[in-house]
């Protein structure tokens, strides 16, 4: 073979793993979304993020393998990725993912409940504490206060006599 025709197969296959890619990385994002509920704003956010992502990623691979010129067979070689990857993997990956990382998370904020739980006995304690440690220090505030108002009102007098 040639090595025009190497090089057009290379690109082709690249531009199929592209796509493949792209589509894996917007599955993070799907799991992401089904264990943290959020708005359409941050959805929003979110999707433009990628897409700006995914243009900069398709226009490098562009640029490195056919100098930036757009070539029909590199968007069907995308696309054929990204419905081999939905077709075989997808539905399967974002279901067993976010289950697991949702029952990973739920192991270990069971754990921090139970490693907090000693201490949820002296948050009232402390509270108590600061509450009273909060009135002495007002007393001693407004007691200061008092002292120097005196002072100063003595300081003026004294000044003014003379």
């Amino acid at each position: 073979m040639s090595q025009g025709i190497v090089q057009e197969v290379t690109f082709f296959l690249h531009s199929i793993l592209m796509g493949l890619i792209i589509t894996f990385a917007y599955d993070w994002i799907l799991i992401f979304r089904k264990l943290f509920r959020h708005g359409k704003f941050w959805m929003s956010v979110e999707d433009f993020i990628y897409w700006f992502v995914c243009g900069i990623s398709v226009f490098y691979m562009l640029y490195r393998e056919n100098n930036g010129v757009l070539r029909w067979f590199a968007v069907v070689g995308a696309a054929i990725g990204m419905l081999f990857y939905k077709l075989t993997i997808r539905n399967r990956f974002v279901s067993i993912m976010s289950t697991c990382i949702y029952k990973i998370m739920w192991f270990v904020f069971r754990v921090i409940q139970v490693v907090l739980k000693p201490l949820k006995c002296l948050f009232p304690a402390i509270r108590r504490c600061v509450r009273f440690l909060n009135k002495k220090f007002k007393k001693v505030k407004e007691f200061i206060k008092k002292r120097l108002t005196v002072f100063i009102k003595t300081l003026r007098m004294v000044l003014c006599k003379q």
